[in-house]
C-alpha cells in the first residue's frame, strides 16, 4: 500500500467508500470543476489563480492524488522554463455530471438546510 493510497480500514474493498475519500476531500472537486471549466489544459498558476484559498502545498498534493486515480493528466514539456499543464481524461468527464448534479443540488437545497441547522443547534 502507498502512502496516498486510499483504503477504508473496516470496508478497504468498498468502492464507494474508496471513490467519496478521495473526492470527498477539501479540493478534488474544486479542482476538477476549474479544469472542466477551462477551455484548454491549465497551467498550475491559472488554477491556483481559480481557487485563491488553495496553498500551492495542497494543490499540488491535490493533482498529484487525482493524476493517480487517472482523473486528470499531467503534460511537462522540456522548455526552459520547464511547463506544466493539467487537463481532464475521459474518466474524469464521465464523472463530471455527477458533480454538476451535486452542485445543483447543493444550490438548490443550501437555504434550507442552513435553516435547519440554526434551528436545530437553537432549540
Amino acid at each position: 500500500m502507498t502512502k496516498n493510497q486510499v483504503v477504508d480500514p473496516i470496508f478497504p474493498e468498498c468502492p464507494i467508500r474508496n471513490i467519496i475519500a478521495r473526492i470527498g476531500d477539501k479540493w478534488s472537486i474544486l479542482v476538477l470543476l476549474t479544469l472542466d471549466g477551462a477551455s484548454q489544459p491549465m497551467r498550475f498558476k491559472a488554477i491556483e489563480t481559480a481557487i485563491p484559498d488553495i496553498s500551492q502545498k495542497m494543490l499540488a498534493q491535490t493533482l498529484r492524488d487525482l493524476e493517480a486515480d487517472g482523473l486528470v493528466l499531467r503534460h511537462a514539456y522540456a522548455e526552459v522554463p520547464p511547463r506544466v499543464e493539467y487537463e481532464l481524461t475521459d474518466r474524469s468527464r464521465s464523472l463530471l455530471p455527477h458533480i454538476h448534479d451535486l452542485v445543483d443540488w447543493a444550490l438548490n437545497n443550501l437555504s434550507g438546510i442552513v435553516n435547519d441547522r440554526k434551528a436545530y443547534y437553537h432549540q
